[in-house]
Parts: C-alpha cells; sequence; structure tokens
C-alpha cells in the first residue's frame, strides 16, 4: 500500500483482539513519531504509556471511553509539555514563559503532529488506532492519575492494537468546502453542506454496523449548540497557563 493509499484507508477502531503491542515496537513508533515537524523545535510533547492495569481502568472511565482500553494492546495519553522546557530554561538561569495563548497553541500543534505521525506508523504496521478527546472530560483527575506537573496538561488518549474489524472509511467533505483559492469564500456552504449532508445520509443507512438516520450538518448542530467542557480554561489555569 502507498503512503497516500494508507492515508486514505483510515478509520477509527474501537474494538481490538487484546493481543499486548511489544515493548521494541512501541519504541520505534515513538521514535517514528519524534520525527514529525515542531514549532522552533521546542518538541513540547509527551506521552504516557499506561500499562497498569488498574491506571488504564481508570483513565477509561474518566475518559467515558472505557469499553476499548479493555481489549487494546496499548494505550497512551499524550500530554502538552512545558515542564521539560522549563527546565532546559533553568539550565541557563532563565524562567521561561510558557503562560501564553501562543504556547498554548504551539503545544497543541506539536502533539497534533507528534501524535498523527504516531497513528501513520502504526498503521502501516497494521494496527488500528482510535483518537480519545474524552481525556478532557475529566483532566484534572487525569493529571492526579499520572502525576503530570505544572506547564503539563493532557490533550487526548489514543488506543491502539490488532483490529477484530475494519471500519468502512467516513466520507469526509468535498474538497471544495475546505479549499479556498486567494480569499475565504462563505457562499459556497449552502449548496455544498447540503451535498454532503446526502452523502453521509446514505453512508450511515448503508454501513455494515450502527446504522443511523443522520447527516452532517445536524449532528455538529447537536454538538456545538452548547458550550463544551467549560472546566477547561480553569483546569488550565490551575496547570500554569493562566494567558490573560
Amino acid at each position: 500500500m502507498s503512503v497516500k493509499e494508507l492515508l486514505r484507508s483510515h478509520s477509527s477502531v474501537r474494538k481490538y483482539t487484546g493481543e499486548p503491542i511489544p515493548k521494541e515496537k512501541v519504541i520505534e513508533l515513538i521514535e517514528t513519531a519524534q520525527m514529525a515537524a515542531s514549532s522552533h523545535f521546542v518538541q513540547a510533547y509527551s506521552v504516557i504509556w499506561v500499562t497498569d492495569v488498574e491506571k488504564k481502568q481508570k483513565l477509561g472511565e474518566l475518559s467515558k471511553n472505557d469499553f476499548q482500553f479493555k481489549t487494546a494492546g496499548a494505550s497512551f495519553l499524550f500530554c502538552v509539555d512545558f515542564k521539560r522546557l522549563q527546565k532546559a530554561g533553568q539550565k541557563h538561569g532563565v524562567e521561561i514563559v510558557a503562560d501564553s495563548a501562543e504556547n498554548v497553541l504551539v503545544g497543541v500543534a506539536d502533539v497534533g503532529l507528534f501524535a498523527q505521525n504516531f497513528v501513520i506508523a502504526a498503521e502501516a504496521e497494521g494496527y488500528g488506532i482510535c483518537y480519545i478527546g474524552g481525556a478532557r472530560n475529566n483532566p484534572a483527575e487525569i493529571s492526579e492519575l499520572f502525576n503530570l506537573p505544572e506547564y503539563v496538561f493532557p490533550l487526548f488518549a489514543m488506543t491502539i492494537g490488532i483490529p477484530t474489524k475494519r471500519n468502512e472509511t467516513k466520507p469526509r467533505l468535498p474538497v471544495e468546502a475546505v479549499l479556498h483559492e486567494n480569499e475565504y469564500n462563505v457562499e459556497k456552504y449552502d449548496s455544498l453542506l447540503d451535498e454532503y449532508d446526502s452523502i453521509m445520509e446514505n453512508y450511515y443507512a448503508s454501513r455494515s454496523s450502527n446504522k443511523k438516520v443522520a447527516n452532517w450538518t445536524k449532528q455538529m448542530a447537536d454538538f456545538l449548540v452548547e458550550q463544551r467542557r467549560p472546566q477547561i480554561k480553569e483546569f488550565l489555569a490551575s496547570k500554569g497557563f493562566n494567558w490573560k
């Protein structure tokens, strides 16, 4: 399979065979992930490999995704990390300024790039994966569970393993909806979103499992009609990211 074909074949996996992933394979995947681009080379990420059975179970409960942790070959918590950068500054008598909106964006971007490299490497080996944003449901409790210090916070968890089945690839938005040339064009959305809703209605009605009557715009309207995880701002402040 070419790299392009691999990328186009991605789908989330939530049930695995339970076969553990060897430590040497995990190290290899992490080393590959580290080759991702990083803003100003700060490498503002850390990942917790959760091998303790009780902690893995608790992470599943706190992220409200306990089912898939039970069969995963390996489970991880991906974190934005400026603690290591604080230590780097202290080596030179400098107290770094981590407390800025810019650095939060830098950290989130770094973790995202690092994690996606990890995912591509894992899928190239035949593994399946699932990002778990539910780690932000209870970030304070998860931070305590894994002893995350100041300037470190969890962004998402991830399960990987050998899939029991491969799900169909979910259709993405039309290219025209995300690609703008020279200037942003909001006028095209009315027709393009109608087109995409039709595609997604057919997909949900015909896929091999969990069939339902739904489309994309209704799902997004229901999802974003109210503020989600309002505790995040206060939590970030508690971890040292209390920018004005």
